[in-house]
């Protein structure tokens, strides 16, 4: 019976400590954007990245790279 003295307050305290994290992260807007993210990672990019398109260099061209440069 004394372990209620205990564990009464301490469960009180935890749901007041649960309902504010739950205060918080709908406050800065954990919950906005529920779908997004699952709708993201099935996204393709067809096309590269800009630097790694302008770093590809053809065989052609880096022939006439070292002509002019010697």
């Amino acid at each position: 019976m004394e372990i209620l003295y205990l564990l009464i307050p301490l469960s009180v305290v935890l749901v007041f400590l649960i309902g504010l994290v739950l205060w918080w992260s709908v406050r800065s807007g954990q919950f906005d954007d529920l779908e997004g993210p699952g709708y993201r990672v099935l996204m393709d990019d067809d096309s590269p990245p800009e630097q790694v398109r302008t770093s590809v260099v053809t065989p052609g061209d880096d022939a006439a790279l070292h002509q002019t440069q010697q």
